[in-house]
């Protein structure tokens, strides 16, 4: 099982967003978005969240996730 961590601060960052508009945005709950950033690495995501979150930055999934451990 690989592990990875989701770029949404940094892709938030960049869009000059916080947190909570992409949780707005992207129509998924604040609470799941924080607790993806805070996290320092995941292995298991609601994949439909992670899907609407890359939506709204206009990047595949593939680009908003990073792998960090096979």
């Amino acid at each position: 099982m690989g592990y990875f961590r989701l770029r949404i601060r940094e892709l938030a960052q960049q869009k000059g967003w916080t947190l909570k508009e992409v949780a707005d945005r992207s129509g998924v709950n604040y609470n799941t978005v924080k607790s993806y950033v805070q996290r320092d690495v995941l292995n298991t995501v609601d994949l439909s969240a992670v899907y609407k979150i890359a939506r709204t930055f206009e990047v595949t999934i593939e680009d908003l996730m990073e792998l960090v451990e096979e």
